[in-house]
């Protein structure tokens, strides 16, 4: 798996368990969500993603975007 597609698996889960501890939890949780969504739109301009570089130094194979 390249970093590419497993960062947008990661944020995908990351949204749907954060939107299910938002309904089920506390509302608050939907901070964390607007926090993802955030980041996603940010790196699609910045090319800049902290996951991305993690699993870079970790050795995952390297996509198109990342």
């Amino acid at each position: 798996m390249s970093i590419d597609r497993f960062v947008l698996a990661f944020a995908g889960l990351m949204i749907v368990l954060s939107l299910l501890l938002g309904i089920y939890s506390s509302p608050n949780w939907f901070w964390f969500t607007a926090f993802v969504g955030a980041n996603l739109f940010q790196s699609a301009f910045t090319g800049f993603c902290p996951l991305a570089l993690i699993l870079k130094k970790m050795g995952v194979r390297p996509g198109a975007a990342f």
